[in-house]
C-alpha cells in the first residue's frame, strides 16, 4: 500500500539555523585581498585559518590559529614568498600543517606552518611547483591519496603533482579550449569534473588524460560557473541563465542530456561558491558580494534539491572559508561552520541543528573523513583508488598524532614533521635515514641499550618494507606510463592522430 507524504518533507536538517558569533570572537583588522579572482580567499581546518590579504610587492596570506580572536596587529608575520598576488589557498586534507598557494606569478608553493602559527614571516616554501605558463588560480588536493595536488591555470592546462617529490605526474593541456573555472575530485579521487568558459561540464580521468563525459552549455549565461562532485557520483553546478539569473543544477553523469533539477535564485551578479558536506548531503551557496548564504539538502527523491533556509546579514561577504567536519563542535549540534570575510574582519557563522539533548547525536554525525590518507601518492599514480578512511566524531575529534606520524615515516615526506620552517626539497628523503638519526637519541635516554635493539630493528625492517612497497608502485606506474606513450607513438606513426 502506498501513500503520499504530507506537505512538510521530513528531514532532520529542515530546521538548521545559522548564527553569527559575537563580535569578541571575530578576527579584526585584516586587510582582505581585493583581487578580482573568484575564489573564496579563505581556507580553514581544525588548526588554522588562512586568509589572502592585500600586500605590496608580491602576494601574501595570513595564517592564525583557529582559536585566535580580536585584532590582528599590522606587523603580524605572513606567508609572503610569492612574487605576485595569491589567488587560491587550500589546506592539505591529510596534514593540518600543510597548505598550498597558487599565484599570478605562475607558480604553486607548498608551505609547512608550525604548530601555534607563524612567529616570523615565511618566505621559503618546502616545495615550489613550476609548470604553468600563466597565472594559477585553482588548487584541489586529492581527497584520499597522500601528497597528490591538482592545479589549473589561465593557460587552460590542468597539472597533477606529487608534492612529496615535486614531480609533475600528469598534464592535461588539450581538454579545455578556454579558461577553466573550477575543478573538483570525486569521492575516491578516480575522476574530476571541470567547468570552463566554453560553458561545458567535463568529467575527466586525469591518469589516462581522457575526457569521459561532456555536457555542452550546462548554464547559458556568460558569467563564471562552478561544479562539485557529490558523494553518490552526481554533479552539482552553479551558474547563470541566459537572462542573468543565478542557477543551481543537479546532473547525473550517466545521462547528461537533461539536468535532474534546476533551481533559479535571483538576478544578483555575484558568482555562487558552492560548499558541499558529504556527511549531511547539504550544499551551502555563498555568493561573492552577497549578504546571504543559502543552504539545500540533496536527496534521492524528487525534486532532489530541497531548499532549507537562508542566512542573511547586513554586510556582504568578500569570500568564505568552510571548516572541515573534524573541526565542528559536536556538543552544540554544530554541523557546519563558515568563516565569512568582511572588508576588514573574519566572522565565524555556525550552522546548528536544534536539539534539546546534551548527548552525542549520532544521526547528525556519521563517521567522517579523517586526516589519514588511504593511499600513497605512488599507489594512486599506479592506478589504485580508495574511499576516504573514516573516523568517529563521538566525543569530538582528536587528531591521532602518534599514529599519523608513524604512518608518515613510510610515505614521501614533504618535510620533517617537527620543523616549522623546513628547507626546500624536491625529493623525498629515504625514510630509513630518519629512523637511523633517531637511534642515538633513544639510546641516551635508555639505561639498557640492548633492550631497545629488537624494537629498533623491527621498526627499521617495517620502514624498509614500506619503502620497497612504495618503490614497487613507482616502477609499476612508470611502466604503465611508458606503455601509454608507446601506444600514442604507434598511433602517430600509423597516422591515426
Amino acid at each position: 500500500m502506498s501513500f503520499r507524504r504530507g506537505v512538510v518533507r521530513q528531514s532532520k536538517f529542515r530546521h538548521v539555523f545559522a548564527q553569527a558569533w559575537k563580535a569578541e570572537h571575530c578576527i579584526d583588522d585584516i586587510r582582505v585581498s581585493r583581487v578580482t579572482w573568484d575564489t573564496s580567499l579563505c581556507a580553514v581546518n581544525p588548526k588554522f585559518i588562512a586568509v589572502i590579504i592585500e600586500s605590496g610587492g608580491g602576494g601574501a596570506f595570513l595564517v592564525v590559529p583557529i582559536s585566535k580572536a580580536g585584532r590582528i596587529d599590522q606587523s603580524s608575520p605572513t606567508v609572503c614568498g610569492h612574487l605576485a598576488p595569491v589567488l587560491d589557498i587550500q589546506w592539505s586534507p591529510h596534514d593540518d600543517n600543510i597548505i598550498a598557494s597558487a599565484s599570478e606569478d605562475c607558480t604553486v608553493k607548498v608551505w609547512q606552518i608550525p604548530d601555534g602559527g607563524l612567529t616570523s614571516p615565511m618566505t621559503e616554501a618546502i616545495v615550489t611547483l613550476e609548470g604553468h605558463s600563466k597565472r594559477v588560480g585553482i588548487l584541489a588536493w586529492h581527497p584520499t591519496a597522500f601528497n597528490i595536488l591538482m592545479t589549473a591555470g589561465c593557460d587552460n592546462v590542468i597539472c597533477v603533482w606529487n608534492v612529496g617529490t615535486g614531480e609533475l605526474v600528469y598534464q592535461l593541456s588539450d581538454a579545455h579550449p578556454d579558461m577553466i573555472y573550477s575543478v573538483c575530485w570525486n569521492k575516491d579521487g578516480s575522476a574530476v569534473c571541470t567547468v570552463c568558459k566554453d560553458k561545458a561540464l567535463r568529467v575527466i580521468d586525469p591518469r589516462r588524460g581522457t575526457v569521459l563525459k561532456v555536457k555542452e552549455k550546462v548554464h547559458d549565461g556568460t558569467r563564471p560557473m562552478r561544479a562539485v562532485f557529490l558523494s553518490d557520483g552526481k554533479i552539482l553546478t552553479t551558474g547563470f541563465s541566459r537572462m542573468s539569473e543565478r542557477q543551481m543544477a543537479l546532473w547525473d553523469p550517466k545521462d547528461l542530456s537533461e539536468p535532474m533539477a534546476v533551481q533559479e535564485m535571483d538576478t544578483s551578479n555575484g558568482v555562487l561558491l558552492p560548499f558541499y558536506d558529504p556527511d549531511t548531503n547539504m550544499v551551502y551557496l555563498c555568493g561573492k558580494g552577497d549578504c546571504t548564504i543559502r543552504y539545500f539538502e540533496v536527496t534521492d527523491e524528487s525534486p532532489y534539491v530541497h531548499f532549507l533556509s537562508l542566512y542573511s546579514s547586513k554586510e556582504p561577504q568578500r569570500g568564505a572559508g568552510f571548516l572541515s567536519k573534524r573541526g565542528v563542535d559536536v556538543n552544540k549540534c554544530e554541523i557546519a561552520r563558515f568563516y565569512k570575510l568582511h572588508e576588514r574582519k573574519v566572522e565565524p557563522i555556525s550552522m546548528t541543528v536544534p536539539r534539546k539533548s546534551d548527548l552525542f547525536q549520532g544521526d547528525l554525525y556519521p563517521d567522517t573523513a579523517g586526516s589519514e590518507p588511504a593511499l600513497l601518492a605512488d599507489e594512486w599514480i599506479a592506478g589504485q583508488d580508495a574511499s576516504p578512511l573514516l573516523v568517529s566524531l563521538s566525543g569530538g575529534y582528536a587528531a591521532p598524532q602518534s599514529k599519523h606520524r608513524e604512518i608518515l615515516k613510510s610515505k614521501p615526506k614533504l618535510a620533517p614533521q617537527d620543523s616549522g620552517n623546513a628547507t626546500p626539497s624536491n625529493a623525498a628523503a629515504p625514510t630509513s635515514h630518519s629512523a637511523e638519526e633517531e637511534v642515538p637519541r633513544v639510546n641516551t635516554r635508555e639505561t639498557d641499550g640492548n633492550a631497545e635493539r629488537p624494537k629498533r630493528e623491527e621498526d627499521l625492517l617495517n620502514e624498509l618494507l614500506a619503502e620497497m612497497k612504495a618503490l614497487r608502485a613507482v616502477v609499476l606506474a612508470q611502466s604503465q606510463r611508458i606503455e601509454l606513450l608507446e601506444r600514442q607513438l604507434a598511433r602517430i606513426e600509423d597516422g591515426d592522430v
